[in-house]
């Protein structure tokens, strides 16, 4: 019966396994061993903050499914783990939702901050047409002050592989905090608001099709599927316990994060 059991572990652990090799290889292959180790760490250690709150209110899930892309500038669509059972209320609601995130930050700022210790300063080209601009958050652009303090007019920071991979966690927490539907930062607003938190979503939605018409159209692909599937979330089993001040208030500051991380123009081409 052992024997058995684990080879239906090693048979459904399988695609997770060549999943994870996959999108290893693509981000190796567009950005290198230093940027590849980081970016799957920052998407491992989300996913599975994800994962082992699941475990530990018993809901069950699957383990992360990696995204490879072999494609500039990520080589990566991220990470995705799928829940399968129900969530009992609004407090493990939360806590699932926000550790993920929480993970992701906890690697993503040390990998920023390193980084840019180990970027370089430069003037920016006369030829910008092979120049890859970056969006800087509020968050981002605070750090690299500390950093580098404020720079010469015709200077910019030229990131090393470990700083932006840094730069993607934040561009990936900032995502998922997105107060929409079934993102993680819709099932922090749930917990919060409970079905109240549909009139935040309908705004947000809003709001991000409004940038994705008028400062980025690559946000239309995403805008599209928010329109789709982020009006719905479902409801916890138990909807009448509601969160503990200690949650509350790590709730607004996860979307103080959102705020500081998000930017509605990340790429510059």
């Amino acid at each position: 019966m052992e024997q058995l059991t684990t080879a239906t572990f090693f048979s459904k652990a399988r695609i997770h396994v060549l999943l994870f090799i996959a999108t290893f290889l693509t981000t190796y292959y567009v950005n290198g061993l230093s940027y590849s180790i980081t970016i799957m760490t920052i998407l491992l250690s989300h996913e599975m903050g994800h994962f082992f709150m699941c475990r530990k209110y018993h809901v069950a899930a699957t383990m992360p499914y990696f995204l490879p892309l072999p494609f500039p500038p990520f080589g990566t669509f991220g990470a995705v783990i799928k829940m399968k059972g129900m969530i009992p209320d609004k407090k493990a609601l939360f806590d699932i939702g926000a550790t993920g995130p929480l993970m992701g930050l906890i690697f993503s700022i040390p990998a920023i901050i390193i980084g840019l210790y180990l970027s370089d300063v430069r003037p920016v080209p006369s030829d910008t047409s092979g120049y890859l601009g970056l969006g800087e958050p509020i968050l981002f652009s605070f750090l690299s002050k500390l950093v580098f303090g404020p720079l010469p007019d015709g200077m910019d920071i030229y990131l090393h592989p470990v700083a932006f991979a840094g730069w993607a966690g934040l561009f990936v927490t900032a995502l998922n905090l997105m107060p929409i539907g079934q993102l993680d930062g819709g099932h922090i607003l749930y917990a919060l608001l409970g079905k109240k938190s549909v009139i935040v979503y309908r705004i947000g939605i809003f709001l991000f099709c409004v940038i994705a018409i008028l400062l980025y159209p690559g946000w239309m692909v995403f805008a599209i599927l928010l329109l789709i599937f982020g009006f719905r979330h479902p409801a916890p089993t138990d909807e009448i316990a509601g969160l503990d001040r200690k949650r509350k208030i790590l709730g607004i500051i996860l979307f103080i994060i959102f705020l500081t991380s998000f930017t509605p123009v990340p790429l510059k081409l």
